[in-house]
């Protein structure tokens, strides 16, 4: 494709292809932001109702599940129907399922409203605005897809802070009330700029061009490619959810006060974000994959780092470290994707994939504390990170070379 050609107007003096990377930004942050702020609403929610703090938190997960399972489904309707259609209902979705929340009665009431409910909006945001991100770009198409991913690095520092603000001043229903009303201003003029390029699954159903023949999707999921690719996005995201989700415990039981543990968090993050940019820009120079390889070579070693230090300064090094690595390798998968499949079903692709990772994300945690109850220490976790991390590169290093056109000639797997 043409990369120049990719370009069609939409106001007068605007780039639709990085007014399309502007508009995925602030919609991943904004959706990532609205389910993590979360966190910020756990003690005056308890406090104000007398729920449980596992009762409330127990909403995330249930939102990262339903977070995955529906990615698929809403990055194959971004494929058929086109991204804008997809982003407008999980737009609305997301406004929705945030105010109806803040008004539950009842636990149950929330956990579905603020979990499955805000989960499956959340989720119609990554695979179509990614995928056609990338499908919109040849040139600098690594750093685009990063750009955009880099939206969720920002949530951290822009929803919490905002929620953080409101609830001193408001109280827990209204804070969320006024956060869903936002998501719906900031994000539905936003939808106008997401749009399908030419030559994707949308545009052909339109009557565009196609880019080459389009692979059936059963056969992709299939083929040896998208094993390779999920499995490294799944062993990528058990490597690195349990180290994320336990340091602060761990360095509060090295001794750190919990306000300075809490920071290594905030400069994993920060980090992270950092990482999408810089990986992004070298992978558009030396190749998505041999980057992927290098990254989580450095994130399964950071990983296990976190044993060798007990002090802040140290911690504080271990986390710049891993941060860039999980965080710069995140977008990636995304662009090998594109490589390999093509634009045409690369939302219902990239949708399974993300699937898959966010059953990774949901593991970490879970076996990271189950290891700490059973040994009474972080030990074998941060050890089993490590390892998870090298089994992913060694997954990675058999993706399977491209070739021009070489989505339509991929074979499935045996």
């Amino acid at each position: 494709m043409n990369p120049s050609a990719s370009a069609r107007p939409l106001p007068a003096g605007i780039d639709s292809n990085w007014s399309i990377v502007a508009a995925g930004a602030l919609m991943t942050c904004v959706a990532i932001g609205v389910v993590f702020s979360l966190a910020v609403f756990l003690e005056p929610m308890s406090a104000a109702t007398g729920w449980s703090r596992a009762g409330i938190s127990s909403a995330m997960t249930f939102a990262f599940l339903s977070m995955g399972v529906a990615g698929f489904g809403w990055g194959a309707l971004s494929d058929r129907y086109g991204p804008r259609v997809v982003v407008l209902a999980g737009t609305v979705l997301l406004g929705l399922a945030t105010v109806l929340a803040s008004r539950a009665s009842s636990l149950l009431a929330f956990q579905l409203l603020f979990g499955v409910l805000m989960g499956v909006a959340a989720g119609s945001f990554f695979a179509p605005v990614i995928s056609t991100t990338a499908s919109w770009f040849d040139r600098h198409r690594s750093l685009a897809v990063s750009l955009v991913s880099a939206g969720m690095g920002v949530a951290p520092m822009t929803i919490a802070p905002l929620a953080a603000w409101l609830v001193t001043r408001y109280d827990w229903r209204m804070a969320q009330l006024i956060i869903g009303i936002g998501a719906w201003v900031l994000l539905l003029p936003a939808v106008w700029f997401i749009r399908a390029a030419p030559g994707s699954g949308a545009a052909a159903a339109a009557g565009g061009p196609a880019e080459g023949p389009a692979m059936p999707v059963g056969q992709a999921l299939r083929s040896r490619a998208f094993l390779v690719l999920g499995i490294t996005f799944f062993a990528c995201c058990a490597a690195h959810s349990g180290p994320i989700f336990h340091t602060v415990s761990y360095a509060i039981g090295c001794g750190l006060p919990t306000f300075a543990a809490v920071t290594i968090y905030s400069m994993e993050g920060a980090a992270g974000l950092g990482g999408r940019l810089v990986f992004g820009v070298l992978a558009d120079r030396l190749g998505a994959k041999r980057v992927l390889v290098a990254g989580l070579l450095i994130q399964a070693f950071a990983a296990a780092s976190y044993l060798l230090v007990n002090r802040l300064g140290g911690f504080y090094a271990v986390a710049i470290v891993f941060g860039m690595a999980y965080g710069g390798v995140m977008p990636l998968y995304a662009v090998l994707a594109r490589d390999y499949f093509g634009p045409r079903i690369l939302g219902t692709v990239l949708g399974a994939a993300t699937m898959l990772s966010s059953l990774g994300m949901a593991l970490g945690p879970v076996l990271g504390g189950w290891l700490f109850d059973r040994y009474g220490s972080y030990t074998w976790m941060y050890l089993g990170s490590m390892a998870v991390g090298l089994g992913a590169v060694a997954i990675a290093l058999s993706f399977p070379r491209t070739a021009p056109q070489g989505a339509a000639r991929l074979q499935p797997a045996g």
